[in-house]
């Protein structure tokens, strides 16, 4: 029993107590935010100071799109949920000369939680009529199997 003990001891002295934390994207899209000005910034100095783009528009090739997200687990009650602590995405917007035209942050409070109707639509009709026998039954005979037909 005393080796049981001292098992489940060591693996709980074992676990770290900090706080496992998963970045995806550029980080620091704030403070880089702050770094990039209207009318001065070109393409050039985009990819140098945030790097490429997460993201181009496919619709405009000039409208670029950084992402910024910091996931962290919760308590080990939770059993290893995460939690989004930080959720930026710059949005980019340049002329046709490279030059940046307007430039936008969302955050963590600008997103929206979208609740999606779970509820399905009903057909109306029925294909219990009489010419959907005489249909159906006509489809069977055309596609039976080639080992009904004779051969030559």
């Amino acid at each position: 029993m005393k080796y049981i003990y001292i098992i489940i001891l060591t693996l709980i002295y074992s676990c770290s107590g900090n706080k496992v934390s998963n970045y995806h994207g550029a980080k620091s899209l704030d403070h880089k935010f702050e770094q990039i000005y209207i009318n001065v910034t070109n393409k050039n100095d985009l990819i140098k100071i945030i790097g490429p783009p997460s993201t181009i528009s496919d619709f405009d090739q000039n409208k670029w799109f950084y992402f910024e997200r910091l996931k962290t687990n919760q308590s080990l009650i939770k059993l290893g949920t995460q939690k989004i602590k930080k959720n930026n995405v710059l949005i980019v917007e340049l002329n046709n000369n490279g030059i940046l035209k307007n430039k936008t942050l969302l955050n963590l409070e600008n997103m929206n939680d979208l609740k999606y109707l779970k509820k399905t639509t009903e057909k109306e009709f029925e294909n219990k009529n009489i010419m959907y026998d005489v249909m159906s039954s006509l489809r069977e005979k055309i596609n039976a199997p080639s080992r009904n037909r004779k051969s030559k």
